[in-house]
């Protein structure tokens, strides 16, 4: 089966957000996701991103979300895929899973 191939945006900060203190940090996270994103749907592509809010890309889509992340004072990491936030502050995978399989992407 064909899918789209998505993009997972993990945005975060070095820094804890102050109701995030004993949870890893924004990037643990991101490569947590990643390393369980790449074991449950084994040799299927997608790209996974880390951005930095306080140090976005110049890329203005991830620039703008960045800087909301900050105005609205969303618990990070953030998750994104496609657009739709999937998780935030203690992101779960059985969320992100679900959120790839709608999209196509078949458990390995």
């Amino acid at each position: 089966m064909t899918h789209q191939e998505v993009e997972i945006i993990v945005y975060g900060a070095e820094q804890l957000c102050p109701s995030c203190v004993n949870l890893p940090s924004s990037k643990e996270t991101f490569e947590w996701i990643e390393a369980a994103v790449k074991r449950k749907f084994a040799n299927q592509l997608f790209t996974i991103t880390y951005v930095d809010i306080h140090n976005p890309p110049e890329n203005s889509a991830k620039k703008e979300f960045a800087e909301a992340v900050i105005e609205e004072d969303m618990f990070y990491p953030v998750v994104v895929i496609e657009g739709k936030i999937v998780g935030e502050g203690n992101p779960r995978l059985k969320t992100i899973f679900a959120e790839m399989e709608s999209y196509g992407y078949i458990v390995s």
